[in-house]
């Protein structure tokens, strides 16, 4: 039996236990779950069956759970609704703060302030603090569970700190050493706690050199900064470096998921992580961009018939308007999913404007000539016009270098300019890139008009 099947069983005499009502046989086999195979279980049960569950199990292992499951799913605020709000206000309470800071803010701030309310006043106070920071940035996904130790205490001492705290910490891998005004002033590994004697002071073993983001740094480059220190966690401090928070290897992951979801719903012109079974949903959602790009290829259209006298003069002309568009929209397209990652990755940030330019230009003239030359041989034998064929090859050339300056010229500006370079989408860079082409190519083609007709 494979172990999707193996789990499709069990999860199958789980819901079997569940409405029996046979609440010690379920807890047993529930438990006995992996978390997030808790979470699939939880998940794929209806609201009546989920009630039932909030009776077998305690706030605290259900908080478990939902530390596991995506905070982005958009029944959350439905499976809180569910519950008795004390039950939903204690199981906040129990879940990791940041992610349940996550949750909370998919609520409105009539609910928000109803479970706020009902936790104690410790709970309440350490979500509080994490819900002020703006949106991704490194506040908003710290967490406070962390284990902190002074330099002026021995590897027992701190040993003996870590034993009490590391059920409620979210990492115990890295140990951060503060000062007696909570100014982070080194980080001492698990490892080094156990291999150093008891007796020996952190003062003495602590690295200084602590790697660590500013609360109001944008996720994106703590994520970077993550990947390329390869941490397991990140020291959050504020302008005084005081020691706020940390931030977690997993919580990195979810950024990146997110980030990369943003950058492929800018690329396309459509939200990716919207996924609706209804036609009607989904088309409200895609229509939008249409109807905008609909409304500028009407101007690559005009511009078309701009030339109609030219093109009743050498009707072979519109044999190729679409090669040559379509051709110069996919290298836009492709500067434009370079441009985007280069600057999604922080160290190319700090590039040369004027080079990276200048790269994309003379790519797009490299790329464009070959393609051009290929072109002009196959035109000049196939309709044995080697005029003609030069003519398409040349405007092949120009519409190539042009789609490709645009395509990492835009995103560069937008990035420059403060906004998301993915919105600079697909769809947009290439139908600019056909209003280019038509004019390119009919430009040339009337410059040579004598030659091929």
């Amino acid at each position: 039996m494979n172990e999707g099947q193996e789990m499709e069983d069990h999860f199958s005499l789980l819901l079997e236990k569940l409405k029996d009502q046979q609440m010690t046989e379920f807890r047993e086999l529930f438990l006995a779950l992996h978390i997030y195979e808790q979470g699939q279980f939880y998940q794929s049960i209806d609201v009546t069956d989920r009630k039932q569950v909030y009776s077998y199990l305690s706030p605290k292992e259900l908080a478990d759970m939902f530390d596991v499951i995506e905070e982005d799913n958009e029944n959350m605020k439905d499976y809180i609704a569910e519950m008795r709000p004390s039950y939903a206000a204690e199981m906040l309470s129990e879940m990791y703060t940041d992610n349940a800071v996550d949750l909370l803010n998919m609520l409105d701030k009539s609910q928000k302030a109803k479970y706020l309310s009902l936790m104690s006043t410790e709970d309440a106070g350490e979500i509080k603090e994490l819900l002020h920071y703006e949106d991704d940035t490194a506040g908003s996904i710290m967490t406070t569970e962390f284990v902190s130790i002074v330099a002026n205490q021995t590897v027992r001492s701190a040993m003996y700190v870590l034993k009490n705290q590391a059920d409620v910490a979210e990492t115990i891998y890295y140990v951060y050493v503060v000062d007696q005004e909570n100014h982070l002033v080194g980080v001492i590994s698990l490892r080094d706690l156990i291999v150093n004697d008891d007796d020996t002071m952190i003062a003495d073993v602590l690295s200084e050199r602590v790697i660590s983001v500013h609360v109001g740094d944008d996720q994106e480059d703590v994520a970077q900064t993550i990947r390329d220190y390869d941490f397991l966690a990140l020291p959050v401090t504020d302008y005084d470096d005081h020691l706020l928070g940390i931030v977690t290897v997993d919580d990195i992951i979810d950024v990146i998921d997110d980030e990369a979801a943003s950058d492929y719903s800018g690329l396309a012109g459509v939200n990716v992580e919207e996924v609706s079974e209804n036609p009607f949903k989904a088309a409200s959602k895609r229509l939008p961009w249409l109807i905008t790009l609909l409304f500028l290829g009407m101007s690559t259209a005009t511009l078309i018939s701009h030339y109609e006298e030219l093109v009743s003069e050498a009707s072979i002309l519109a044999v190729f308007i679409s090669l040559i568009t379509g051709t110069a929209g996919n290298a836009g397209t492709q500067s434009l999913a370079v441009a985007v990652r280069r600057l999604a990755v922080s160290d190319e940030k700090d590039n040369n404007f004027g080079r990276l330019i200048i790269s994309e230009v003379l790519t797009g003239l490299v790329t464009g000539a070959v393609t051009g030359i290929a072109i002009f041989i196959v035109v000049g034998i196939w309709q044995h016009n080697f005029p003609l064929g030069f003519v398409i090859g040349m405007a092949m050339l120009c519409a190539i270098t042009v789609a490709n300056l645009a395509g990492s010229l835009i995103p560069m500006l937008m990035d420059k300019l403060g906004f998301d370079p993915a919105v600079a989408s697909g769809p947009f860079i290439t139908t600019l890139s056909d209003l280019t082409s038509v004019l390119i190519y009919f430009n040339i083609a009337s410059l040579f008009m004598q030659y091929f007709v």
